[in-house]
């Protein structure tokens, strides 16, 4: 088996960069999961690893045939150097993967007869996609949509935050323009969540194909999606401020549709 010893192997450079630039993740094709929870819904859910790197003092070769199978993933043994500087947290059993990213297209979305779909549009904040994909995938939500997103989906960042439910939903990445024409051709009633010419949200019926659509916290939606929306939608604040942590108020929205659905 192939080990590595040296922070400073090509390889492991390479990883590194592989974490840190979108650009090089979209070049290659490739992203870096930490974690053995993250690896195993990552292969349930479809992806294809291309390199699996451990620490033999925290997972033995037996646990980790157990976790990886028989892929066609290289496996190298690494050391604590290389892990501690591969590694963002402490708690990941001594495993990391270069897996293949996958299509992200509208069109490779295979949706039920009433489906329930989450857009969000330009959210900036990994941590916050992140915590909407936990909620999506609390939720069983059909599918979630990123319109004009401003940061990459395989952003470190969103697969830690997501803490595997990047891997557990479907997923599409489209412009604004194409996420509406999407929906419309597909006769799904969109519900976007806005402070202007809004009602409130539990007044509306989500029991039909039905997207809910939230924005960022410091601007909103964009205006396409107020005016194009079967209704725009609010939250009734009785506090001093009108916004909440979008990843709260998505929760929300979610779970009164999957309340009139009858969970």
């Amino acid at each position: 088996m192939k080990q590595i010893t040296s922070a400073q192997n090509p390889f492991i450079k390479s990883v590194v960069l592989l974490q840190e630039k979108a650009k090089v993740r979209k070049q290659t094709g490739t992203f870096l999961i930490e974690g053995q929870r993250e690896i195993e819904l990552a292969l349930k859910g479809g992806y294809v690893l291309e390199t699996v790197l451990f620490w033999p003092e925290l997972i033995s070769e037996s646990q980790l045939q157990k976790i990886i199978g028989s892929g066609p993933a290289e496996v190298i043994a690494i050391s604590k150097e290389v892990y501690q500087k591969l590694a963002y947290r402490d708690t990941t059993e001594g495993l990391l993967a270069v897996a293949q990213t996958k299509s992200l297209q509208l069109s490779d979305l295979r949706l039920p007869e009433n489906p329930l779909i989450v857009v969000m549009e330009a959210i900036e904040k990994p941590g916050n996609i992140g915590a909407l994909l936990r909620t999506c995938d609390a939720a069983r939500v059909d599918a979630v949509i990123l319109a004009n997103p401003k940061t990459d989906l395989y952003n470190p960042n969103i697969v830690r935050s997501s803490v595997g439910c990047l891997f557990t939903n479907q997923i599409a990445v489209a412009s604004t323009e194409d996420v509406i024409s999407y929906l419309i051709q597909n006769n799904i009633s969109f519900y976007s969540a806005t402070l202007q010419n809004a009602t409130a949200y539990h007044t509306q019926n989500y029991t039909t194909p039905t997207a809910l659509v939230v924005g960022t916290e410091a601007t909103g939606l964009s205006q396409l999606w107020r005016d194009k929306a079967t209704q725009n939608i609010i939250i009734p604040m009785q506090g001093e401020i009108d916004s909440m942590n979008v990843s709260v108020a998505a929760a929300i929205l979610i779970f009164e549709a999957k309340r009139q659905r009858g969970f």
